[in-house]
């Protein structure tokens, strides 16, 4: 942690502030991740029901993204944060007082909104504090707040399960949810952030201008492509383990893959700071897909921890990495809607993944679904590997850690000096 000792004390603690925050809010959501399927189907809600009402999730979440994205740049991240602690705050309450389909799925939608509001504000926020030359290390140690609290809440939540304490499961989210908003309180106000208008490099201002622009769409390609597997991933894989008759309990195997992200978020920050970030992305995407192969072959505990272990390293590698590769793209004061619109690439293929896939499994089998998603994994990597920069031989030169990112507006300004 000597990256985050060596910063100004004002920076330090906001980020200590922003990740208590990051963990409580994490906690109030991964609380109920293992115990709301069986609490709605404890209600009465059948399984095809049961499916309609969490995949509503989604809906709120990808349609929020965008707009709380281009919010949080004209308004300031902080009120965003807000936002996103104050649902997930309120939406428990929604659980505990509503039994009919419809109106569960408004509030699961509702709940989405808090992950979009969230997870934008917050990486933003992380970017704006960090100096550019840390960016990077900072990035991967404040997204622990993620794995930790996602390892925390669940096994809470399970806990409380056993004993048939469903009720307090909600109230343990909603304490969860309003400590994290208390906590996004202690934050100092961020007003919008003003055109530097000295800069050559325009803002990008629309999602149009940001889905055709090379620089930003590769990068939500990729994580659109792995959103497919990583969906049957939480989708499908409890049931994948018990149908193959190994010995492994799925939670297990999401412990594993969590310990292993966790791990990968501790080293590769600071190293890509010095080495950039393609070599770390492309190789991540490497990992993440021979995890999903494992995967995919399966038949013994032995390939589903190999699986898990790579799985999750692929993860806890890409997801920052393409967070920092993002904001080394964008200019400040429209970085909430860069981030906010590519990372909704991923919840859109994780989204996509349920039904997709499960419309096909009684086809292909479990096996199917994960060579499918070793496939879209392997065209994610020919995919950064050819056009990650702004020629094939940069893409390839950036993906071995050779090359500067061509993109990067810090290294485009010192050509244009």
């Amino acid at each position: 942690m000597s990256t985050v000792d060596r910063l100004e004390p004002k920076q330090r603690r906001s980020l200590v502030i922003l990740f208590i925050t990051g963990l409580l809010f994490w906690m109030s959501l991964a609380i109920l991740l293992p115990t709301l399927p069986a609490y709605i189907d404890k209600i009465g809600i059948s399984q095809q029901h049961l499916g309609w009402i969490m995949g509503s999730f989604a809906i709120g979440l990808l349609a929020a993204r965008s707009p709380l994205g281009k919010l949080s740049d004209t308004r300031g991240r902080k009120l965003v944060l807000i936002i996103g602690t104050i649902v997930a705050a309120i939406a428990p309450l929604g659980y505990l007082t509503v039994t009919s389909v419809p109106l569960l799925m408004l509030i699961r939608a509702f709940h989405g909104v808090s992950i979009a509001a969230f997870t934008t504000a917050y990486s933003a926020l992380v970017v704006d504090i960090s100096p550019i030359e840390r960016r990077g290390a900072i990035i991967g140690y404040m997204s622990l707040a993620h794995p930790v609290g996602v390892a925390l809440g669940p096994a809470i939540g399970g806990y409380l399960q056993v004993a048939g304490l469903y009720s307090a499961i909600f109230w343990i989210s909603i304490i969860f949810g309003l400590l994290s908003y208390l906590g996004a309180n202690q934050l100092a106000a961020t007003p919008p952030i003003s055109p530097d208008p000295h800069s050559k490099n325009q803002p990008t201002t629309s999602v149009r201008k940001i889905l055709t622009n090379p620089a930003l769409s590769i990068p939500a390609a990729v994580l659109l492509l792995i959103g497919f597997p990583f969906g049957a991933l939480h989708t499908f894989m409890p049931l994948y383990i018990q149908a193959s008759h190994v010995n492994l309990n799925p939670g297990l195997f999401y412990t594993i893959a969590a310990m292993a992200s966790f791990s990968a978020r501790t080293v590769i920050g600071s190293r890509s700071d010095r080495y950039g970030r393609g070599i770390f992305i492309a190789g991540s995407l490497c990992c993440y897909t021979v995890g999903v192969c494992c995967i995919a072959k399966g038949g013994s505990t032995i390939i589903f921890i190999a699986g898990a272990i790579f799985e999750g390293l692929g993860t806890g590698t890409l997801i920052p990495m393409v967070i920092a590769l993002l904001s080394d793209r964008s200019i400040p004061e429209h970085r909430g809607q860069v981030l906010s619109t590519c990372t909704a690439g991923l919840d859109l293929g994780i989204a996509i993944a349920s039904p997709l896939f499960g419309s096909i499994i009684f086809r292909v089998g479990y096996h199917g679904v994960f060579e499918i998603g070793a496939v879209l994994a392997s065209i994610a990597i020919l995919l950064f590997l050819i056009w990650g920069n702004q020629t094939i031989e940069q893409s390839i030169g950036f993906c071995l850690g050779h090359n500067k990112d061509s993109y990067a507006l810090s290294n485009i300004e010192k050509l244009q000096r």
